[in-house]
C-alpha cells in the first residue's frame, strides 16, 4: 500500500513533504502575479519549476551543437524494435 505522503501520478512517484517557510509576502504576491498563481503552494511550485527550466535552458544554450548536422542521421535512425511497432498517426 502506498503511504499517504506518496501519490502515483502518470507512472512517476512524487513525494510530498510539509515544510514551514517564512516568506516575504510582497515577494510572494509579486511572484504569484508573474506566474499566474493564486495559492502559496502553487506559487512556490511554479517558481521552483521556473528555476529548473531556466537552468536547463542555460545548459542547452552553452552546449556545442557544431557537429549536430553530422550526428542527425544516426539520431533519426530507427532503434531496435521500432520497425516492428506501428506508429500512431494521431
Amino acid at each position: 500500500m502506498v503511504s499517504r505522503n506518496r501519490l502515483l501520478l502518470s507512472e512517476a512517484m512524487v513525494t510530498k513533504s510539509h515544510t514551514t517557510l517564512d516568506l516575504d509576502r510582497e515577494l510572494l504576491e509579486s511572484a504569484a502575479t508573474a506566474l499566474g498563481t493564486t495559492r502559496t503552494t502553487d506559487t512556490v511550485h511554479a517558481a521552483l519549476r521556473e528555476v529548473v527550466a531556466r537552468r536547463r535552458r542555460r545548459y542547452l544554450a552553452e552546449r556545442d551543437f557544431s557537429e549536430l548536422d553530422r550526428l542527425l542521421p544516426s539520431l533519426r535512425a530507427p532503434r531496435a524494435g521500432e520497425l516492428d511497432e506501428p506508429r500512431n498517426s494521431d
